[in-house]
């Protein structure tokens, strides 16, 4: 059952996984490194001046859409003519300050449920898990306290007492969510930059460029960490999910507020993302074994998109059936997205399960947990996969015999539910799914040309085997 590198002239063959489960999750130390480094150094989007301008450009564009959605209907903003330009931007910067300039309720707010939520992943039970070896650490595992789901329920039956008590209404969010915003993007700010300067005066700098802005952009640090608190996982899960189902929340609770009830296209909105928020959740552990914890560096772009992006700019939806509702469609209508969001969740979920429990699996880390919600073939008995000379295997089973990213194209559909709920009155609703698939074009890009690196023609034959990416016979 080890893992250990093929010689290179060992053959590239179809195994399968034996049909014993290994649930110890102290690993062997028969698992092969998993390569966080690159030798191949080369600029990521547009380097940095690409960098540069992302770093200005999306906390201007979130302000921009904030206003279109939050104050203006869903409607685009704009200026009167070309010499209208420079007064327009004037108008729109003292507009957002009035009504999103940072106040000390949004600070209480955002960073009072932030810190709520690192005290609770210091003193949450749950599983240890351990991660790749990683060649920076000399072959060493860290160690992860996978507690977000014990986090997740309490945080969640502490805000709804809360609510329902009086002592803190969850409708405050919505009516705050400008500062509430505001103060999200400052603190991304100001993490990214105090471990960037804490990492360059230790002289721990992992993959830089030399570039300051485009080291900043793209970070430095692989493993930040703040006692037992990683500080990637944590942020990836515990505070972008979360917030953006509280937020949506939120607005169900002020629709009822104001009209008496909660119309069935805002609860569609709450479920959404309470069931995106929950798997997120419930599978901590399987996040571990996960490009973005053991590869990507803790950078602003990171930072900046989960602390702020993510729940602040995929809440549009939500926002747009409050301020326009209640919307009039059809039941047909409305059960048509409720089908086929809980669809593509089904093999969202268990696309994501059947590939990081194969990692688990073959890492000797693989654990059994009964979270709410387990669905069927989460796991592969006797996985089929593709050893390659590298050492790694690659999985040929499951919903990953059709395609190379299931659950990429699950999470397309999704997010197309996202906006199918608000009918077709603005664009915004559909910013999540616009941005996230040229989002996902470029990580597949950047994806098949590192493995093309790592495999050479392992990756040739693996891509003969499996042709597509999203959809069988299409793409």
């Amino acid at each position: 059952m080890g893992d250990s590198a093929a010689s290179n002239t060992t053959p590239l063959v179809n195994e399968t996984c034996p049909s014993s489960r290994r649930r110890n999750s102290k690993p062997h130390d028969d698992v092969a490194y998993e390569d966080v480094t690159d030798s191949n150094f080369v600029y990521e989007f547009g380097g940095p001046v690409g960098a540069a301008a992302m770093i200005v450009g999306f906390p201007l564009l979130m302000a921009y859409q904030f206003l279109c959605v939050y104050d203006n209907g869903g409607h685009f903003l704009g200026p009167d003519s070309l010499a209208d330009i420079l007064p327009w931007i004037e108008r729109m910067g003292a507009r957002y300050w009035e009504i999103a300039a940072p106040s000390w309720t949004g600070a209480r707010i955002y960073l009072g449920f932030t810190m709520f939520m690192v005290g609770l992943a210091y003193v949450c039970p749950g599983p240890v898990m351990h991660g790749y070896k990683l060649p920076s650490l000399n072959g060493q595992r860290l160690v992860y306290q996978c507690n977000a789901l014990w986090s997740w329920w309490i945080v969640t039956l502490t805000s709804l007492a809360l609510h329902f008590t009086g002592v803190f209404r969850l409708t405050q969010i919505i009516d705050n969510l400008g500062p509430i915003m505001t103060i999200a993007m400052m603190w991304s700010f100001f993490l990214a930059g105090a471990l960037y300067a804490v990492t360059a005066a230790t002289g721990a700098k992992h993959r830089a460029s030399g570039n300051v802005i485009y080291d900043f952009f793209m970070g430095v640090c692989l493993n930040p960490r703040i006692g037992s608190l990683d500080m990637k996982l944590f942020t990836e899960l515990r505070i972008p999910w979360p917030v953006l189902f509280f937020i949506s929340l939120s607005c169900a609770f002020k629709q009822y507020e104001e009209i008496g009830y909660v119309t069935p296209e805002s609860a569609f909105m709450v479920l959404a993302h309470w069931l995106y928020s929950n798997a997120c959740n419930k599978g901590e552990e399987c996040v571990i074994t996960s490009w973005d914890i053991f590869y990507e560096l803790e950078s602003w772009y990171l930072l900046f998109w989960n602390l702020a992006g993510v729940p602040f700019s995929y809440c549009y939806s939500s926002i747009y059936l409050l301020k326009n509702g209640p919307m009039h469609f059809s039941v047909g209508w409305n059960v048509m997205c409720y089908v086929l969001l809980l669809t593509a969740y089904f093999f969202w979920d268990t696309g994501n399960s059947q590939r990081n429990r194969f990692r688990m699996y073959w890492n000797n880390t693989l654990i059994k947990r009964n979270a709410f919600p387990q669905l069927p073939k989460s796991f592969i008995d006797n996985a089929k996969f593709l050893q390659t000379r590298h050492g790694n295997k690659l999985l040929i089973d499951g919903w990953y015999a059709y395609v190379r990213k299931p659950h990429y194209t699950a999470d397309l559909v999704m997010a197309l539910t996202w906006g199918l709920i608000t009918g077709f009155g603005s664009f915004f609703p559909y910013f999540y799914l616009t941005f996230f698939l040229i989002v996902l074009v470029h990580r597949v890009g950047r994806d098949d040309a590192r493995c093309v690196r790592k495999y050479g023609a392992d990756w040739d034959e693996y891509m003969r085997v499996v042709p597509w990416k999203f959809v069988p016979y299409i793409y």
